[in-house]
C-alpha cells in the first residue's frame, strides 16, 4: 500500500498503529534500530504475539525485505523467536511473554563478562594505581548491580504469579458476565414471543 493511499489507516483511524509508532518511537530512542523497533512493537501488541512476515509487512507497510532485515536483529538480541506456522512452510515471528523479563536476565550474563574482563584489567593495570581503582570499582558496581538484578528477578516471579492470578479472575468474571448477559438476552427474546 503507497503512502498516499486512502486506503492507508491513519493515527486517527487506528489508534493501534498510532500507538506501534509511538512505541517504537521510544525504542528507537533507547537505542533500538527504527524497523527492528517498530517490527517489535507490532508483536508485542498482538493478542498472541505472533504474527508471519507477510502479516508484518501489511500491517506496517514495510517490504518483505525490511521484515527479515528486523527479525533477523531481533532475534540476535533474542527479543524474538521465530516458530513454524503448522501446516504451512511459512515461518511465524514470536514475541514471548517473559521477553522483558528475559532481556533483563541476559543483560546479567552480559554484566558479569564486563565484570571479569574489568577485573582482568585490574590486574593488568596494577591494583594501586588510579586506572586500577577506577576499574576495581567498576567491578564492585557490577557486582552490585548483578546481585540486585538477581534478587529483582526472584521478586519478579512473585509479582508476577499474582499478576496472573488477578488476571484470571478478572477474565473469568467477564466470561460469567457474558454468559449472563447472553442468557438474559436469551430470556427477553422467548418473553416477547411469548407475548405475540
Amino acid at each position: 500500500m503507497r503512502k498516499d493511499d486512502p486506503a492507508r489507516p491513519t493515527p486517527d483511524s487506528d489508534p493501534l498503529s498510532a500507538y506501534i509508532e509511538r512505541f517504537a518511537s521510544v525504542l528507537f530512542d533507547s537505542g533500538i534500530p527504527r524497523m527492528p523497533a517498530r517490527v517489535f512493537a507490532a508483536l508485542i501488541t498482538e493478542d498472541d504475539g505472533r504474527l508471519t512476515s507477510q502479516q508484518l509487512s501489511d500491517r506496517l507497510d514495510i517490504s518483505p525485505a525490511a521484515v527479515s532485515g528486523a527479525i533477523s536483529y531481533l532475534s540476535q538480541i533474542h527479543l524474538v523467536t521465530r516458530e513454524r506456522e503448522p501446516g504451512t512452510r511459512r515461518d511465524r515471528y514470536r514475541v514471548l511473554d517473559e521477553v522483558w523479563q528475559d532481556a533483563i536476565l541476559q543483560r546479567d550474563a552480559m554484566l558479569a563478562r564486563w565484570e571479569g574482563s574489568l577485573a582482568e584489567g585490574v590486574t593488568v593495570v596494577g591494583a594501586d594505581t588510579s586506572a586500577g581503582h577506577r576499574l576495581q570499582e567498576s567491578v564492585v558496581m557490577f557486582q552490585f548491580l548483578r546481585e540486585e538484578v538477581s534478587r529483582i528477578a526472584e521478586r519478579w516471579q512473585e509479582r508476577r504469579a499474582a499478576l496472573r492470578i488477578e488476571v484470571a479472575a478478572r477474565m473469568e468474571a467477564a466470561a460469567r458476565a457474558e454468559a449472563a448477559a447472553r442468557i438474559e438476552a436469551a430470556r427477553g427474546a422467548g418473553d416477547t414471543e411469548s407475548g405475540d
